[in-house]
């Protein structure tokens, strides 16, 4: 499902490189469930960002679903994670002043769904993660926990080939850290391939694989 091959990332600040991926070699297969840990600067969202295609590598090329991004276009890109590619990052990145069912149907709406149908996605979407009784409230509305919920909810709605996960439970109090954690379990027992990066040994040890990064390198 994902493989990189050589993969670098270097940042230009004026005279300064800093140089954070340093030729990542990795393969996910359809199915895992993988987190990504390692200390605070080993590279592990970097690595997520070049994966999910958020984000350009130096060097390298990232293969998903058997199909080379190397020489896709920046609207190509966007296509591709529209179509095939789930998010969840740390601060849920939900739009303020639409409700949680408006949220999770965008996406949809995007993908040229019909409006009916779409909303019809995004219910049964929240439902699964057990907030039916809150489609219709703002973010603010919402806890932490349930945000994040919210988020996923929209992240797997369009049923993507991967969901890429970073520090989801970065932001949330342990009770709801477990929640999310829970439907992550669900999402990859139903099939669902699954990127988290984590600083977390609790979460991670969740995952069916850990692969750790140190100093932009895999450790193991």
């Amino acid at each position: 499902m994902i493989q990189t091959k050589n993969l670098v990332k270097t940042f230009i600040d004026g005279d300064k490189q800093t140089t954070v991926l340093k030729g990542i070699d990795f393969r996910a297969e359809s199915g895992e469930f993988i987190a990504i840990m390692g200390r605070s600067g080993a590279g592990k969202s970097t690595f997520m960002y070049q994966m999910s295609l958020l984000d350009q590598p130096t060097e390298g090329e990232i293969i998903l679903n058997n199909i080379s991004t190397k020489g896709m276009t920046e609207d190509e890109k966007g296509q591709f994670r529209l179509n095939e590619l789930g998010y969840v990052f740390q601060d849920y990145a939900l739009l303020p002043d639409l409700t949680a069912l408006e949220n999770v149907a965008l996406p949809l709406l995007m993908l040229k769904i019909p409006k009916q149908k779409a909303y019809e996605m995004a219910t049964a979407s929240l439902e699964r993660i057990g907030l039916e009784k809150k489609i219709n409230n703002l973010p603010s509305q919402l806890s932490g926990g349930e945000q994040q919920r919210v988020s996923i909810s929209r992240a797997v709605a369009h049923s993507p080939k991967i969901l890429f996960a970073d520090e989801p439970t970065a932001n949330l109090d342990h009770e709801s850290s477990n929640k999310v954690m829970e439907i992550f379990k669900e999402l990859h027992k139903q099939g669902q391939t699954i990127i988290m990066v984590t600083h977390e040994e609790e979460y991670g040890r969740m995952a069916e694989r850990i692969v750790r990064l140190d100093d932009g390198r895999i450790i193991s």
